[in-house]
């Protein structure tokens, strides 16, 4: 199998990941990122023990035990540029030898469980509330420098595009779905389900208004009444379809929780973001031990 070149894998001197700082030994295959590198502590705070961590850049790791499972936790920063770089290397840790700079012969599969905040679309999909993504919608573009097509939802690309009168001049929209078995544990009362937005940036590319007008000022509105096999579009966030299409392609499975801290249809902000994250960190934690 060909050799990867150095400009292409890059490591450290001490033979880690470059942006991660890892090396194989120190993850665990159930991940699950965050944003904040400060929410890897809210997680770790409730291992059994902790038995590696450090950080590098806006990347903070931390593995240790839940409940006698081995878990990591790992910021991504905000965004889908910071997530390709997460994806893949995490992948390298796992499916590539370092050493010889070649992909191994048998590949493992990681579940990767992004744990976020993120603002409903839905009036009636309240704050501290929790949202899975069953697809995420990338309106960022960052998976059409990867050959995806065969893992993307065409069809549901091309209704979104035709409800929305989509501009051409814009990347153009990708769906993929999250993992069926991480959507059996994680799935549950207390969850919503549907679809979750990607956007490529917070202000603008979420409808926001501050001194900037926008190109589509009802673009909100029609993601709002956007219907595809009796799934709606959520809620918006920065990673959640970045994660399931490097993951599926990538052969590892994802899926996106998150606590609705805002709802944009009513304009409310919930009175205690970190009760609800901490909630949803502990229920996460807990469908995966079970």
């Amino acid at each position: 199998m060909k050799q990867i070149g150095a400009s292409e894998l890059v490591l450290n001197p001490d033979g880690s990941v470059y942006h991660l700082n890892l090396h194989p030994e120190n993850i665990a295959t159930d991940i699950i990122t965050v944003g904040d590198p400060k929410r890897v502590d809210r997680i770790a705070k409730h291992f059994d023990r902790i038995e590696f961590e450090t950080q590098k850049r806006e990347f903070h790791t931390i593995t240790g035990t839940y409940k006698g499972k081995r878990i990591t936790a790992i910021s991504t920063g905000i965004g889908p540029d910071n997530i390709d770089i997460v994806l893949n290397e995490l992948d390298a840790l796992v499916n590539i030898d370092l050493k010889n700079r070649r992909v191994k012969e048998q590949l493992t599969s990681l579940n990767i469980v992004r744990v976020g905040t993120s603002g409903s679309l839905h009036a009636e999909i309240p704050v501290d509330s929790f949202v899975m993504g069953r697809y995420g919608l990338g309106l960022d573009g960052m998976l059409h420098f990867y050959d995806a097509r065969h893992i993307r939802n065409t069809d549901m690309e091309d209704a979104f595009m035709a409800h929305t009168q989509w501009n051409p001049e814009a990347a153009k929209p990708y769906f993929v779905a999250n993992s069926p078995a991480l959507t059996e544990r994680l799935g549950g009362e207390r969850v919503f389900e549907g679809i979750t937005a990607t956007a490529v940036g917070f202000y603008g590319p979420q409808g926001r208004v501050l001194r900037l007008p926008l190109a589509d000022p009802k673009m909100n509105d029609k993601l709002e009444s956007f219907v595809y096999n009796g799934l709606k579009i959520t809620n918006f966030e920065m990673e959640t379809a970045a994660i399931y299409g490097l993951a599926k392609l990538l052969g590892h499975h994802a899926c996106s929780m998150n606590a609705i801290i805002a709802n944009r249809a009513s304009l409310t902000f919930t009175k205690d973001p970190y009760k609800v994250i901490d909630e949803l960190i502990v229920y996460v934690l807990d469908r995966l031990t079970e």
